[in-house]
């Protein structure tokens, strides 16, 4: 038989074989499938709640057809579908195939069997793979459809706000004949296609795969099946020619990407990971071969407790090692904005419920899908049992590729992981001969390793591996002119890595993604509902510890606290945190804080009774004091508002050492109370001994002085405490993006609508107040306060936003000369540049930050503290704090309303560890707690102190 004499057209005439659009009436496609076979009845019962099975099937079901349309969004049709084999399919592989646009769940016999969903490629469940006579030929499916696609919902593009009138129509309900032959065929066309197609004219292995594939045609005689096997060996004898000894090798591992809220809500989620676990639990089943990675324990606790029969399959499968928990924290959380005890305890919630549940812990951070990861994960990795870290995000970098696909990333005290990127820069991959050779071509350590992963299954929204990825790998296992493709776990995969780890690279410090970076701001409710709820939890631990210690009768509150801290973690998800998500998604993690903040408050009260019952109960002839309770680690003197004999609020200023209380019935008095005095020209002065301030009648910071050493802070002719707008439209990730080109469209804020006046006129506290119209119909009202003693000004800040696609900052240009900058971060701090000079650096131009950023030069800085806020950027010598940006996708309504927050300047001596920077901006976050007492006598009282100011005491609380 003569070869193919023009390579188009028998690529073409492959193609045409197998398409599933072209000739379907005569090629190998249109023979997929057999016989039809409709239901016998189907009848649907519709719910606007995601309703348990035996609440489902006691419904009032009407009924349905094929063709009818159900609705709107996020509603749950159930249906009812009676189905029939016919006696002669007897010895035929039958399946129940189910298209609709929504996401479905079949039910057998009470249990959940098989998702389906046709944008995850799945649309049939197995009934048989031979029709026995002795098989039931009538039986009862029940099938859950989600009005609300595999990606929600989004009206006109996939991240707009939902449609809530959205339909999802019926298109395929029915049995049918599925000839298994024709589609093992198929896919050795497919591979064959591909490889003649992707290896290239130069490669003589293209011409081996065109020719072999025109051969089978000629072959193949689509109405005769006994033609068949004879084409199958000619693919075969291809698929047999093996690699030599040098040839990379791909280690596939399934995976099913699946986040815990994003565009749909976290109920969803649940189902989402039902449906898409019980997939792989079936493709296990018939492939014992097949491991499958999953993370996030929240998403295992969530199964467990709404799924308990597919839960107990699950269990079996992770004991052969074949259904691999990884990762090891509760969810995939943010990377940048989580406090450091915040990640500890997405450490601490994770294993341990993988100790518990499988026994054992994961030893693979895994974090494929998040937008940064912090310079302090590896020292935290390293402390949780964690020395491998698997992601691929920096893949989406908008300016510069990074440099690595395998190497060893390095923390900020020297910690190390080994770090894997799969090097076709995806978690999603289908099995296709295009990836696996991308897989090779693109990874950048060639030479030094020669073993990559391959994560392999639909994901984002669930879905997972499917049976054909799986048949297309089997082909591509050890064929020459294609990497070598091995089933494998992550365990395997890093122990060859870690052999041949001698010569990696080393990257230190943060993995920055050079993408994203809106979502340091956006959804401001959410980011403040994090931080406070952080402070909670730490102070009812601090507490609740203390008075353990005190009273033998307390009951650490071991079990609310694990319940809080699950909410706030699951709140901490990287679409959740970061703002990222629909506005269903918003209201639920407002409301989880809310009650974070509710109880947390109950349990907070009964530490304090506990552990101060003598102070507080009134006793015959007492008067009134207060009980002023400090969680921080080192002695604080700070001016406090108490309730007054009047029930006002009075001010006072107490010293209360070191987590600890003191009982304060005479307040102190400052060496040099704060004077406030109006100049002729309206502007302010504020002093307090420590710090001298001037502010003009638009609330401008001009002048910003130590007293000790006379060194002013703002450069002459500069404002600082500048507030400005900016246009913020990105190129398509609305609320995730701020792009380069923002910084073009500065516009200062300059309408006054109240001018600075005087609120407090001094002693303890001295304020002023002001008030400016920000863009078209937004207002913001500031109260700057200066209090006795205090090293930094205050900025209380109230806006009411209404904007649409702009984003505001506040800026503070400082007398301060340094090529780097100081952020905090969890549990430290990393420096980054103030200057452009290369892509790595403006890359950074919008970065995060925790609590505190400092501009030092030798003997002097400036530093910015916050109370909510995390993005920031310093460039030349301006520290910007970014407040508030407006976007309207996946929300709508994201960030319009009120915002309260607070931030605050401190000048000081010296570097920010001598002057005490990072204290202060623990007391900012960590007010003292003020609580009416006896007037008994009472020395203070410290449990813990800490010699050295290089210390940070973090958290203290019941081990376990």
């Amino acid at each position: 038989m003569a070869a193919p004499r023009h390579r188009r057209t028998a690529l073409e005439r492959v193609e045409k074989f197998v398409s599933d659009t072209y000739f379907t009436d005569c090629n190998l496609r249109g023979r997929l499938f057999g016989d039809r076979c409709p239901p016998t009845s189907l009848s649907c019962f519709q719910t606007p709640r995601r309703i348990s099975y035996d609440e489902a099937v006691v419904g009032e079901f009407r009924p349905a057809a094929v063709g009818e349309s159900f609705g709107p969004t996020w509603e749950t049709c159930w249906f009812k579908v009676e189905l029939s084999i016919p006696l002669a399919w007897a010895g035929r592989e039958v399946h129940f195939v189910w298209e609709s646009d929504g996401e479905a769940m079949v039910w057998r016999d009470a249990q959940p069997v098989q998702g389906l969903t046709k944008e995850g490629e799945k649309t049939s469940y197995i009934l048989t793979s031979s029709l026995k006579e002795s098989e039931p030929h009538s039986l009862t499916l029940y099938v859950e459809l989600a009005c609300n696609g595999l990606f929600g919902a989004g009206k006109g593009s996939m991240i707009a706000p939902p449609d809530p009138d959205r339909r999802v129509t019926l298109n395929k309900a029915e049995l049918v004949i599925f000839n298994r032959d024709v589609y093992e065929l198929l896919v050795d066309l497919e591979i064959l296609l591909d490889m003649a197609r992707l290896l290239g004219e130069e490669n003589q292995r293209s011409f081996q795969a065109l020719y072999t594939a025109n051969q089978m045609v000629n072959v193949c005689d689509v109405m005769d099946p006994s033609t068949f096997p004879a084409a199958r060996d000619l693919a075969a004898a291809i698929f047999s020619q093996r690699n030599g000894e040098s040839q990379h090798t791909i280690h596939a591992m399934g995976h099913c990407h699946i986040d815990s809220a994003w565009l749909w809500p976290y109920e969803e989620t649940i189902r989402k990971c039902a449906r898409s676990w019980v997939t792989v639990v079936r493709l296990m089943e018939r492939n014992p071969e097949l491991t499958f990675a999953c993370s996030q324990a929240q998403q295992f606790e969530w199964v467990r407790s709404w799924y308990p029969g597919l839960y107990a399959q699950i269990l079996d499968f992770v004991a052969k090692g074949q259904f691999i928990p990884v990762g090891g924290t509760w969810v995939e959380m943010d990377g940048n904005l989580p406090s450091g005890e915040s990640m500890v305890r997405q450490f601490l919630q994770g294993q341990q419920f993988f100790q518990e549940q499988f026994g054992r812990i994961c030893t693979e951070f895994w974090l494929p899908d998040t937008f940064g990861y912090s310079a302090q994960l590896p020292q935290l990795m390293r402390g949780c049992g964690i020395q491998r870290f698997l992601t691929q995000k920096l893949s989406w970098n908008l300016v510069n590729t990074f440099p690595y696909h395998t190497f060893f990333w390095e923390g900020i005290d020297g910690s190390r992981v080994l770090t894997h990127f799969p090097p076709g820069d995806s978690y999603g991959m289908h099995g296709l001969v295009e990836e696996v050779l991308k897989t090779v071509k693109n990874n950048k350590d060639k030479g030094c390793v020669n073993h990559s992963a391959f994560l392999f299954g639909f994901g984002d929204g669930g879905g997972g591996p499917t049976q054909k990825m799986l048949d297309r790998m089997k082909r591509m296992s050890d064929t020459d002119g294609l990497p070598r493709v091995q089933i494998s776990t992550p365990d395997q995969l890093f122990s060859v890595l870690e052999k041949e780890s001698s010569q990696l690279c080393t990257w230190v410090g943060e993995l920055f993604l050079e993408l994203h970076n809106g979502t340091y701001t956006t959804q401001a409710q959410i980011k403040k509902g994090n931080r406070e709820c952080e402070r909670i939890l730490h102070d009812v631990e601090v507490l609740s510890t203390l008075a353990v210690a005190q009273d033998s009768v307390f009951q650490y509150p071991a079990n609310q606290l694990q319940r809080l801290w699950r909410l706030l973690l699951l709140n901490q998800f990287h679409d959740v945190l970061p703002g990222s998500c629909i506005q269903l998604v918003v209201e639920d993690a407002l409301q989880y804080y809310t009650e974070i903040r509710r109880i947390g408050a109950e349990l907070q009260e009964e530490a304090v009774q506990s552990l101060c019952r003598d102070l507080l109960q009134p006793k015959a002839g007492s008067t009134k004091s207060t009980l002023v309770l400090n969680t921080l680690p080192w002695e604080r003197t700070e001016v406090i508002s108490r309730p007054g004999p009047d029930g006002t609020e009075t001010l006072a200023l107490v010293t209360v050492p070191s987590m600890g209380y003191a009982l304060v019935r005479e307040p102190l008095l400052p060496s040099q109370p704060v004077s406030v005095r109006k100049q002729v020209d309206g502007s302010i002065t504020m002093e307090n001994g420590v710090i001298a301030v001037c502010l003009d009648m638009m609330g401008h910071l001009t002048s910003l002085r130590l007293l000790d050493s006379e060194r002013e802070s703002v450069p002459e002719g500069c404002h600082a405490n500048q507030f400005a707008l900016f246009d913020d439209v990105p190129l398509y990730w609305d609320a995730w993006d701020v792009m380069d080109y923002h910084l073009e469209t500065r516009k200062p804020v300059t309408t006054l609508l109240k001018p600075l006046e005087i609120t407090l006129a001094g002693g303890l506290r001295g304020s002023v107040r002001f008030s400016l119209q920000v863009g078209k119909s937004s207002t913001l009202t500031q109260e700057i306060i200066l209090d006795a003693t205090c090293p930094y000004l205050r900025f209380l800040t109230q806006v009411e936003w209404k904007e649409a696609h702009k984003f505001l900052k506040v800026e503070f240009p400082v007398q301060v000369r340094s090529t780097n900058a100081t952020y905090e971060i969890q549990f430290g701090h990393v420096q980054r540049p103030t200057h452009w000079n290369t892509s790595w650096d403006w890359a950074r131009f919008e970065v995060w930050a925790h609590k505190w950023m400092d501009l030092s030069e030798h003997g002097f800085g400036v530093a910015l503290l916050n109370d909510c806020k995390y993005g920031a950027s310093a460039h030349r010598n301006v520290l910007s704090l970014s407040l508030l940006r407006a976007p309207k996708s996946p929300d709508s309504t994201a960030d319009i309303g009120h915002h309260q927050f607070t931030y605050a300047v401190m000048p000081h001596r010296g570097s920010f560890q001598e002057a005490g920077v990072i204290q202060r901006a623990y007391n900012l976050n960590f007010p003292l707690h003020a609580v009416p007492a006896s007037s008994a006598q009472c020395p203070a009282w410290s449990a813990f102190s800490v010699s050295s100011p290089a210390i940070v005491l973090e958290t203290v609380k019941q081990a376990g």
